[in-house]
Formats: structure tokens, C-alpha cells, sequence
């Protein structure tokens, strides 16, 4: 037998349960509600990133934008949410908030193109500083994910007033709703990322998002209004239209676009500019690859890359000291088309995270020309710690970094430990790393962190060409050396026989120097290289 609360007669209890029990014809339906619209939420918020990729990046300052946005307007939903469950207690009235989520979301990829333009071309036109270019993209979001994401907060809050038949179930239901809407998450956290970015697109993604919550809002009005609910299926070719319009045109057009992509990874643009072709990925701030089929040289830095092996001991003849080459970083194969042409077909093992990226440089660069280059689409970490023991390189080349990022992994004491047990020896490691034109913190880090494996480590500073951000190239040795050997071996170039490496040899003389070893050692534990960049990107803002 059910007792009576102390102090509460059982017709004040029976009171209590009619009011918390509005009528709602499939109670039932709304734990599939609120699971679609955890999934939805959180598929947003994933795709909202990659959405941003091509016009700011992805760096954690971008992130850290996007995510405080999502989890205030989130915050707000939730507290507006409960409010009008109270006052109007509808199930109705949640579908339809529902179902103009789902329109909002669906809106976002259309009204993207001149939001995102207009922010990224303010960033440029004002010259802004980084923390600016930062402001800007919270701007956009705001613009474009606000409203959304308010609604979508609005409907567990929502859904679990219109759950209660009394106080008594209120911790069992709130419960189950929200284990129902994080399970939804969790399955929005990764559909996107694994299944439709790769294949539909950004854009689309979004489109279908917003369908699989219009369809389940569409299907709960049905069954609480039945006919009555009919008109709301004007939404559907409304959707459809969306649709269409997301999917027109390039998702960042571009003069001289010959391809563009989306991938797990990356999006990526191929830009034919003049003679040469582009490689550029996510924003497109630096290029990552480019081919000029009339010229022998990049005229950036991926040419310093050749003079890596000369910083080794003298020898009479540098050149054929170079056997083999491990690239990590493959990208468009720029590299690898460098080494084939200055040290002939010698075996070349290239690693590029991106399968996509691989079967562009396959299409687009020329790299099914090299029958040298074996490129596999791997980690160029666990790649290396694949190799068997006895597998050894002249030269392992990384140019890996996202700017201003390196992955942490391929710049600690550990990875480059493995990069000398991996080496000939007398062979060398390269890193190129991003710096502004007085900051070399990042450079200084890396150098620091070479220092405890390698006992030599220099650096070279290609020309900027009067832009604020430049490169360095990073080479350490497994040898003793000193500067006076990568002179040596320049000077035993023959300029006639060997023209690239004379070339880019007498442009690397005027900067290339030992490079004091000052700044914080980098490990698998502790590799604060995003404190770093951010701290150079500060000290931009300041002055």
C-alpha cells in the first residue's frame, strides 16, 4: 500500500500529479525527440568547425571560440526552454520548436558563403591581429549558429515538463532524457566526422542533419494533431530547396580553382596559378605543395630541404652520400620531386596522414611520375615506429606543421629519438618551422628539443619577401659537425653536374648558422607548443 508524504494528504499529491501530467497523446516519442536532437546538436557543433576550416583554420583559439559560443547559447536554451515548458506545457508547440531548428540548421550553409566571406575579408582588409581574426570568426558563429543552437538547448528542458505524471518520477524521468539526449551526442560526435563529411560534404551534412530532425518533429505532429498537422509538411521541399542552394558552387571560390574537397582530415583546394599548380588546405594561409613543370625550383622552402644532407661531415662527394629519404609530410610530393631531381631515383618513403591528400598528389602533382616515391597514408610517427629496426634513412625530412602548429608528436624528444635509430650514420634530420619575423620561440624550442638527441643543430632562414611570417629550417646530425663542413660540402658541388643543389647550397650560405640552444625541451608529457605559438601570437598583438 502507497503512504502519504509527511505532511501531504493524498488530495494534495493527486493535485500535484494532474498538474505535472499535461496530456500528450505518445509520450513515448519524446525520447526519440530529444535523442535526434542530441545527435543534431552535437553534429552541428562538428560540423560548424569544419565548416570554419576553409575561412580561419582550426587552431584551439578557433575552437575555443566556437565551443564557448555553443555551450552559452546552449545554457540559454536550456533556462528558456524550461520557462515556456512551464507556461505553455505543448507538446505541439516543442515539435514546432523542432522543426524551425531544423530549418535554421539547414539555413546555415547557405547564409555561411557572405557571413564567412565578410568576416575573413574584414580580417584581411584591417590587417587584424590574430586575437582579432579570432573576434571576427566568433562573430560569425554567433551569426549563424545562435538561434539554432538556442532551440536545440530548449528541447530537453522541454521534453522532460511534458514527460512528468508527478514529482515523485521527476529524477527518473529527467534521467532518462538526458542519458537519451547524451547518447545522441555521442552518435552526433561521430557520424559527421566518420561517415557524411567524407562523403557528402560540409554544406550537405548540415542539410541532412537538419531533415533527420524536421522528419522526427514532422512525425510527432502527426501523431498529436493527426490532419490537422498536414501544412507543416511544406517543410520538406523547403529542406530540399536548402539543399540544392548549400550544394551550388565551390565551397571557397578561388581564381584558378581546378579542385576542391573535403576529407576527414582536411579541406583541401588544388589552385592552378599561372604555370604553377597549389596545393592549399583548410584556410589556405600557406601553401602545402606546388609544381612548376617548367622549373626545377619551388622558390620556397621546401628547395632548403635539399642542402639538409651537406650539413653532415665533409665528404668529396656529398651527393652520393644520399641513399634514401624519409619524408614526413608528404603533401603534393614537392619534396620528393626536389630530392629525385638533385640526388636521382633513390628510394623515397613519404608519409601523409590524408588518403586525399595522396591521390591529389597523385592526380594533380606528378606523383605517379616518380616511381621512387612510395607514399603511404599514415601518422608519420607510427610509420616510422613500423619500420623494422634494421630500416635506415640519409635523410628524414619533417614538414608536417599546420601553421603556426606542429603536431606535438612529431617534435619531442621521443619521436626524435626514433628519427635516430631510424638514420644512416651520417645522415640528418630536417623540421621546418613556422616563426614571425622576430619571434623565433617556436624555432628555439624545437632546436632545443633536437639538442638532446642530436650533438649538432643548425638553422637556415629562407628570405620572408617583407612578410611578417616566414620559415626556418631546422637540420641536426648524427655526427659531430660543424659549420665549416656543410661549407666543405657546398664547395664540392659541380655546379655543372649538380645546378639545383649549387644553387639553393649558395642561397642557404648566407643565413645558415649553429643555433644556440635556448628554450623549453618538448616531450611526450609535456609539449606546450600551443602556449608557445600563442605567446608569439600575444607579443603580435601588443606591438
Amino acid at each position: 500500500m502507497e503512504r502519504d508524504l509527511p505532511g501531504e494528504s493524498a488530495v494534495v499529491r493527486s493535485k500535484n500529479a494532474a498538474a505535472l501530467a499535461p496530456p500528450v497523446s505518445w509520450p513515448r516519442f519524446l525520447d526519440v525527440l530529444v535523442f535526434v536532437a542530441g545527435l543534431v546538436t552535437l553534429g552541428v557543433e562538428l560540423s560548424a568547425a569544419r565548416l570554419l576550416d576553409p575561412w580561419f583554420g582550426n587552431s584551439i583559439l578557433v575552437w575555443a571560440a566556437l565551443i564557448g559560443l555553443v555551450l552559452a547559447c546552449l545554457s540559454l536554451g536550456y533556462w528558456w526552454g524550461g520557462r515556456l515548458a512551464d507556461r505553455r506545457p505543448s507538446a505541439a508547440l516543442l515539435y514546432g520548436l523542432a522543426l524551425l531548428a531544423a530549418l535554421l540548421v539547414a539555413m546555415v550553409p547557405v547564409a555561411s558563403r557572405p557571413v564567412l566571406r565578410a568576416a575573413a575579408l574584414s580580417s584581411l582588409d584591417l590587417e587584424a591581429t590574430p586575437l582579432g581574426t579570432v573576434a571576427l570568426a566568433a562573430g560569425a558563429i554567433a551569426l549563424l549558429f545562435a538561434l539554432p543552437t538556442v532551440l536545440l538547448g530548449m528541447i530537453s528542458p522541454f521534453a522532460v515538463r511534458l514527460s512528468l505524471a508527478g514529482v515523485e518520477s521527476g529524477g527518473r524521468v529527467a534521467g532518462r532524457l538526458y542519458a537519451l539526449s547524451t547518447l545522441g551526442s555521442l552518435l552526433g560526435t561521430f557520424l559527421p566526422v566518420l561517415v557524411l563529411i567524407p562523403a557528402v560534404g560540409t554544406r550537405l551534412t548540415f542539410v541532412l542533419l537538419a531533415g533527420l530532425l524536421a522528419v522526427t518533429a514532422l512525425i510527432g505532429l502527426a501523431l498529436e494533431r493527426g490532419r490537422r498537422a498536414g501544412p507543416a509538411l511544406l517543410v520538406l521541399p523547403l529542406l530540399a530547396l536548402l539543399g540544392w542552394l548549400a550544394g551550388q558552387g565551390p565551397v571557397k571560390p578561388d581564381p584558378g580553382l581546378l579542385l576542391e574537397g573535403e576529407s576527414l582530415y582536411n579541406y583541401y583546394q588544388v589552385v592552378q596559378r599561372g604555370p604553377e599548380t597549389w596545393l592549399k588546405l583548410n584556410e589556405g594561409i600557406g601553401l602545402h605543395s606546388v609544381y612548376h613543370p617548367q622549373s626545377a625550383l619551388s622558390e620556397g622552402i621546401w628547395d632548403y630541404f635539399l642542402v639538409a644532407p651537406l650539413f653532415a661531415a665533409a665528404d668529396e662527394e656529398p651527393v652520393a652520400n644520399v641513399q634514401s629519404l624519409y619524408l614526413v609530410g608528404l603533401a603534393g610530393g614537392t619534396v620528393a620531386q626536389l630530392y629525385t631531381r638533385a640526388y636521382g631515383p633513390i628510394p623515397i618513403d613519404g608519409a601523409e596522414l590524408d588518403p586525399a591528400i595522396v591521390e591529389v598528389a597523385r592526380t594533380h602533382f606528378r606523383l605517379d611520375a616518380l616511381p621512387n616515391v612510395h607514399a603511404a597514408a599514415a601518422d608519420g610517427r607510427r610509420y616510422l615506429l613500423a619500420q623494422p629496426a634494421d630500416r635506415r634513412y640519409s635523410v628524414i625530412a619533417v614538414d608536417a606543421y599546420r601553421p603556426p602548429y606542429i603536431p606535438f608528436h612529431l617534435a619531442t624528444v621521443e619521436f626524435f629519438r626514433l628519427a635516430r635509430d631510424h638514420l644512416t650514420e651520417n645522415g640528418v634530420v630536417a623540421v621546418n618551422a613556422a616563426r614571425s619575423r622576430d619571434d623565433y620561440r617556436l624555432v628555439n624550442a624545437l632546436a632545443a628539443t633536437m639538442a638532446q638527441v642530436f650533438p649538432s643543430v643548425y638553422a637556415v632562414d629562407p628570405p620572408d619577401d617583407g612578410s611578417s611570417l616566414g620559415n626556418t629550417l631546422l637540420v641536426a646530425t648524427v655526427q659531430p659537425t660543424s659549420l665549416a663542413d656543410f661549407r666543405a660540402n657546398a664547395a664540392a658541388l659541380d655546379p655543372a653536374a649538380q645546378p639545383l643543389l649549387a644553387e639553393v647550397a649558395r642561397r642557404a650560405l648566407a643565413t645558415a648558422r649553429p643555433i644556440a640552444v635556448e628554450g623549453p625541451v618538448l616531450t611526450d608529457d609535456r609539449a606546450p607548443i600551443e602556449q608557445i605559438v600563442h605567446a608569439i601570437v600575444l607579443r603580435y598583438f601588443l606591438e
